[in-house]
């Protein structure tokens, strides 16, 4: 390699790789948003995963369709910045940083959770301390994994992907069949409805158990074949994840146990869901699940707690590589300072975003420890916080930081369709209505309108209903958008507006690196037809 070659990123990224980088991250989110929704959203808590659901299912087919058309690091920044310029990418991008470094630490926290089902040593409720030092202990060697490369981090999560989906399976068909009763789910929805407040608050938590497509697309630039294989692997991932979270919340409010549950704090009888949404316990609710199902549960008590370690594990995994490839991207789109783009020249990773972002979710980790370390600080968390544990601080922020940088990409979507519709679209989302914009052939995607009113609602549900996540989510975009602001000046580039790009080169490029020939070639040619066309116009 010539010492004038920028290094790329490896494409190393196989149909199977790309479908677990998403379901280690979206797979994983219900082994910790189930307990959260339950304590939350009691009684209504399957109907909260749906109305999440049916967002996730709008939000899964945008990202499908740009992450198909624009293969590049970046994701959902990128398609912001591309489809509304440089200061909205921004935003999106900083909120999209702050739903991964979130997501290396709540997953690392729940990891230890499930862990603690076996090894009560690490219990954040009994020992908070060894509880601390193994979450830090994970992230700092996730860090190191993801700087050795993306092919030894890829074939971590498609192993253990597949164990986890057959385990999965297991439980809720299990479950299904020797401890649901039909009877008691509509007599807890009944007598459990909750109020309007926490239903909002449900649905906002509801959303963290869909998180993780952003996985896919920011593998995008190093996946084989992209625009062919991401459709597939999105389209499987939003079917599997969805059933999966119906089918939990379901279960879990109408599931007879099959032994004793411990009494509340007040020595009276409660609910399985009632257990399961508690503060010590909804950091494992599958784990305790697994334990009730008849006959099987025996086993699954034992290896359920630790596949779901292992799961979360590869999920905070995923938080540690989407994170750096964010930063890249950003980087790469000048809006962050060039050292975020540098690549080790060995490995090939974006070591110095790998670092510094480790570094912000280890910050998180501590904020989130503090009321179960310092008792002082317990204190003021009951008083400012009602009282959230360290898993209720991380979900509030993840809550927003989703609902933030999925806004901008239902917009940008829209945007992308009317400004550059000469892109080949292998996949397009249904239900469009043609017209034309510019001169140009376009469609008006209406599921996006469908999502964007439902993610917003969700944005305004998570403002209402967490006190963290409505202070500390938007000071993280101000904080941002204030180095935004120093570094564009410095540079001398525009602060408010964007500095202009050749995005049709840009694209040809783009297609050209992905392997994808054909559609570069088909690019090429709706240039030049527009082109022609334009000319006879003109003459």
């Amino acid at each position: 390699m010539s010492k004038d070659h920028k290094p790329e990123l490896r494409r190393s990224v196989t149909p199977w790789g790309s479908f677990s980088w998403g379901y280690s991250d979206v797979g994983a989110d219900i082994f910790v948003g189930l307990g959260l929704v339950l304590g939350a959203a009691a009684g209504a808590s399957n109907v909260a995963f749906l109305f999440a659901g049916i967002v996730y299912i709008c939000i899964g087919l945008a990202y499908t369709e740009l992450a198909a058309t624009y293969p590049v690091a970046g994701g959902g920044q990128y398609f912001v910045l591309r489809g509304l310029g440089d200061i909205f990418g921004f935003i999106a991008g900083w909120a999209v940083l702050l739903d991964f470094t979130i997501d290396i630490a709540l997953f690392a926290w729940s990891c230890v959770d499930y862990l603690s089902e076996l090894l009560p040593i690490v219990s954040s409720t009994g020992h908070p301390w060894a509880h601390f030092a193994l979450t830090i202990g994970l992230i700092i060697g996730l860090c190191l994994l993801n700087v050795i490369g993306v092919r030894e981090s890829t074939a971590f999560n498609g192993f253990v992907s597949a164990l986890d989906i057959v385990s999965e399976t297991a439980i809720l068909t299990l479950g299904f069949l020797f401890a649901f009763n039909p009877t008691l789910l509509v007599h807890t929805m009944q007598s459990s409805w909750p109020t309007p407040f926490e239903f909002m608050k449900g649905i906002s938590l509801a959303i963290v158990s869909f998180v993780g497509l952003e996985s896919i697309s920011q593998a995008a630039e190093e996946t084989q074949r992209p625009a062919s294989i991401i459709p597939r692997t999105s389209i499987a991932l939003i079917l599997t994840i969805l059933i999966f979270a119906l089918s939990y919340a379901n279960l879990a409010l109408g599931m007879q146990t099959w032994h004793p549950i411990p009494l509340d704090a007040h020595g009276h009888a409660q609910l399985f869901w009632q257990y399961l949404g508690n503060t010590e316990n909804n950091g494992k609710a599958v784990a305790l699940i697994a334990k009730q199902v008849p006959y099987w549960g025996a086993i699954a008590a034992f290896y359920v707690p630790v596949l779901g370690a292992i799961l979360l594990l590869i999920s905070s995994n995923s938080g540690v590589f989407g994170s750096s490839r964010i930063a890249y991207a950003m980087s790469s789109g000048r809006l962050l300072p060039s050292i975020f783009q540098r690549v080790h020249p060995t490995f090939r990773t974006p070591m110095v975003s790998l670092f510094v972002f480790t570094a912000v979710a280890l910050l998180e980790v501590v904020f989130a420890a503090l009321p179960s370390l310092d008792p002082t600080m317990a204190t003021l968390y009951a008083q400012h916080f009602n009282g959230e544990s360290g898993i209720d601080f991380l979900g509030d922020l993840y809550a927003f930081g989703a609902a933030t940088s999925y806004s901008f990409v239902f917009i940008a979507l829209v945007a992308l369709r009317l400004f550059d519709p000469l892109s080949p679209r292998k996949f397009k989302i249904p239900l469009n209505i043609p017209l034309r914009f510019r001169g140009e052939r376009a469609e008006f995607p209406l599921i996006a309108v469908l999502g964007f009113i439902g993610i917003v609602a969700i944005l305004i549900f998570t403002m209402i209903t967490h006190p963290i996540g409505r202070v500390a989510g938007p000071l993280w975009i101000l904080f941002g958008l204030g180095l935004y602001m120093i570094y564009r000046k410095r540079k001398g580039l525009p602060v408010l507006h964007s500095f202009k790009r050749d995005w049709r080169s840009e694209q040809t490029e783009i297609l050209r690196r992905a392997g994808e020939l054909e559609l570069m070639d088909e690019y090429i040619a709706n240039l030049k037809a527009s082109e022609e066309r334009r000319a006879e116009v003109n003459a």
